[in-house]
């Protein structure tokens, strides 16, 4: 087998999908392939532990003391694994060949590549990668089975920030696929109100793993309820017909452009500006986003100034994302709930009343590759709302002029009440 075709298959070991694709690029190139005939050995109870064994081909069987009433449960076939997370240095059964049978062995001095301190990356430490890497960190607990967590210098609005949902349950889906196959659509729903200080449990559903298509369904639970949901379609990369018809926007260049906190310093230096609202935007707690946004048209409108029901921005990650393309879509998941829905309340906005915009459901399609370490620019539109819910859809767009997402979502938008406590409806 060549390395390409041995990626491939390590690809689809369960146990390996949780770990940075470099990681499995590295194992990949220190497997060493046994071969075993039927009735054969593979390893004895009591064998000193020699490293961990993933079937490429044939089946085994463990041989233990509750055999003949467990039988089934100990049939090993392709894809499982054996010899990892022993308690000592020996193995604790029999294993015999049922056929003829190979593993991919990782030696145990090579062991150590199954433990990672990120989910993205195999060689740089948690606390040195962006802000936005570390929000869509997750934590295995299980198979399919992640934690995440609010951190403090994350992007919150009284709540756990919608995009950080899209983002990280998108992420735990990711972690349960063959890395060589990449989301190309989601569709997810907001049920309630998540809460800031204590962590998201995301359970994943493998729903359908075919051999270019994969299906995942992710749950986010707190305190027992299920509070968001995602529907997570994967496709493997191949070649077919190409066409665009989507035109992007003529808008000024982003190094052109004010950053959001040179726009903060001239809006309150801005006389044309209420004092009230410069007053606000000095004296208001100004938390950096872990996305650099620049809006493409001035603007002296405030948050209860009518305006048309569009916006146009360029926006990227801060810092340098590794190359992972999984964990490029999982930030664009996560930045494309940002001021997403807001912009269907832009003609609705007046002075003395205050509104309030909750995402109720959110769905991408992922047409080319991106990088949301590159500017990208966001293109919105919000063409219609009735009965307090409003729609918007949205592109986006890299320098070059391609479209490589598109995005709709419907929101309830109404005026501003008391917030409720959190694990209580968004309705």
């Amino acid at each position: 087998m060549n390395t390409e075709s041995v990626v491939e298959f390590l690809g689809n070991v369960p146990l390996l999908q949780k770990l940075p694709s470099s990681s499995l690029k590295k194992i990949a190139q220190v497997v060493v392939p046994k071969r075993y005939g039927k009735g054969d050995y593979v390893v004895r109870e009591d064998q000193t532990w020699d490293g961990c064994y993933f079937i490429l081909q044939g089946e085994a069987q463990v041989s233990g003391p509750d055999e003949e009433d467990n039988r089934s449960e100990f049939l090993l076939k392709q894809y499982d694994y054996f010899g990892v997370g022993l308690s000592g240095n020996v193995h604790s059964a029999d294993i015999v060949a049922m056929s003829q049978l190979t593993c991919l062995v990782l030696p145990r001095d090579h062991c150590h590549l199954l433990e990672t301190n990120s989910i993205w990356q195999s060689d740089t430490s948690l606390d040195k990668c962006s802000l936005v890497e570390r929000i869509l960190q997750l934590d295995p607990l299980e198979l399919n089975i992640f934690r995440g967590i609010t951190l403090p210098d994350a992007p919150i609005f009284g709540k756990v920030f919608g995009g950080q949902f899209v983002g990280q349950a998108l992420a735990a889906a990711s972690k349960t696929v063959d890395f060589l196959k990449v989301v190309h659509s989601l569709h997810s729903y907001f049920l309630l109100v998540g809460d800031i200080d204590i962590p998201i449990i995301y359970q994943v559903h493998r729903i359908r793993d075919g051999n270019n298509f994969a299906t995942r369904r992710v749950d986010a639970v707190q305190k027992g309820n299920i509070i968001f949901i995602l529907l997570a379609s994967f496709q493997k990369e191949q070649q077919g017909f190409e066409h665009q018809e989507s035109t992007m926007p003529s808008v000024p260049d982003p190094d052109t452009l004010l950053s959001l906190e040179e726009l903060r310093e001239s809006r309150i230096t801005d006389p044309h500006l209420p004092r009230s609202y410069r007053n606000k935007v000095a004296t208001r707690n100004f938390v950096p986003w872990p996305i650099e946004i620049r809006f493409c048209e001035p603007s002296n409108s405030t948050n209860q100034t009518k305006s048309p029901p569009r916006l146009n921005y360029w926006f990227r990650a801060k810092g340098r994302l590794s190359d992972d393309q999984a964990l490029h879509r999982c930030v664009v998941a996560f930045a494309s709930d940002l001021i997403f829905c807001g912009v269907g309340l832009n003609p609705h906005r007046r002075k003395g009343v205050k509104s309030a915009a909750l995402s109720l459901d959110h769905a991408m399609w992922f047409h080319r590759p991106l990088r949301a370490d590159d500017w990208l620019l966001y293109v919105i539109v919000s063409p219609t709302a009735h009965e307090t819910r409003g729609f918007v859809t949205g592109q986006m767009f890299n320098r070059k002029g391609e479209l490589v997402v598109s995005l709709t979502q419907e929101a309830l938008l109404r005026e501003a009440r008391p917030p409720k406590p959190s694990g209580t409806s968004k309705l």
